[in-house]
């Protein structure tokens, strides 16, 4: 698998595997899955090349990490980069309580209290260890600092102004030191990255579904940002939540919910383009976002062995150019998305 190396600062930096895996799945999202079947998962990923693991103390209210912690213990520390993230701690509550009912199954009874403070930081990152079993983590991202989670804009930006003014700090301090490589922001909204970026000195953005073969606003101003400053993006969500890879049928999912109509119809037009290259949806979607430059990595994740094989075989597809120009051509990309 392809190799790419991130070093903005100078502090030798990390290598990136182009297909990550995003550990989501893991904390039984949507479904329970076994302790079994989650190692074999992981398994499978660490045998097709994969060797960026990205988790965080919501998936599965611990879960994800203490799967992580299983699978990670018989490989050599050198061998893959490990990102988590910080902004939420996880207390003990009753099971009628618990965060993320309908969303995570048969996970421990904990209630997410967000927390950007420094405290806050370090407390995490604390758990973290522990959960993990690690002796360091690569790369730490302040998660779900966007609309979609914090319910407003005004209460996004009493979050954001909570982490620069205190928790950023934190972040900082574990960069100088050496305990992390990188950080930034894993969130599903490039404005808030954005706005992250131009405050202070991040790393990496984990940036999910928001730079994909369906859409392209952040080539407006944030990917060029990131361009100029060295920032990295792993790009989560290459599928839109599902759309990308399922097709346009009744009932995809799109941005976590059934996808409206004129997404439905937007995603046909670009599947019939495909078509005619004899190139599925879903392997243009896979290859679409690693062909701009800040990209270092593309985590799909995935919730069974086969899937997760089935992302290094759409990886490897090659993708013919005129492809590109003919979705262009018809006003499905923008002009200015890298196609090479």
């Amino acid at each position: 698998m392809k190799l790419r190396h991130w070093d903005r600062i100078g502090n030798g930096g990390l290598t990136f595997t182009e297909l990550g895996f995003g550990t989501a799945p893991l904390g039984n999202l949507y479904r329970a899955i076994s302790d079994d079947d989650a190692h074999a998962i992981l398994e499978a990923a660490w045998e097709t090349g994969s060797r960026y693991y990205d988790t965080a103390p919501l998936y599965g209210l611990g879960l994800s990490e203490t799967r992580l912690n299983r699978f990670l213990r018989g490989k050599k520390r050198d061998e893959y980069v490990l990102s988590t993230k910080v902004g939420r701690l996880l207390s003990v509550s009753a099971p009628e309580e618990r965060t993320g009912i309908g969303k995570f199954f048969e996970t421990p009874s904990r209630r997410e209290v967000y927390d950007y403070t420094y405290d806050g930081v370090m407390r995490s990152v604390e758990f973290s260890f522990e959960r993990l079993g690690v002796d360091r983590i690569d790369i730490l991202y302040a998660h779900d600092l966007d609309r979609y989670n914090q319910g407003s804009q005004e209460a996004l930006q009493v979050k954001l102004d909570e982490l620069m003014a205190s928790g950023y700090r934190a972040l900082m301090s574990l960069r100088d030191q050496g305990v992390i490589k990188a950080f930034g922001a894993g969130v599903n909204e490039w404005e808030s990255c954005q706005w992250l970026a131009e405050q202070g000195d991040f790393d990496l953005f984990l940036l999910a579904g928001r730079y994909t073969l369906l859409e392209q606003e952040s080539l407006q101003s944030f990917l060029p940002l990131c361009e100029k400053r060295g920032i990295g993006i792993v790009l989560g969500g290459p599928y839109n939540s599902g759309i990308l890879a399922t097709g346009p049928r009744p009932g995809a999912f799109y941005n976590y919910s059934e996808a409206p109509k004129e997404i439905l119809d937007k995603v046909a037009r670009i599947e019939a383009v495909c078509r005619r290259h004899n190139i599925r949806l879903v392997e243009a979607a896979l290859k679409f976002p690693l062909m701009h430059p800040v990209v270092v990595s593309v985590i799909p994740g995935g919730q069974s062995v086969d899937q997760v094989k089935a992302n290094r075989t759409i990886l490897d597809r090659e993708i013919p150019a005129p492809l590109w120009a003919d979705l262009k051509a018809e006003g499905l990309m923008r002009e200015d998305a890298p196609t090479d």
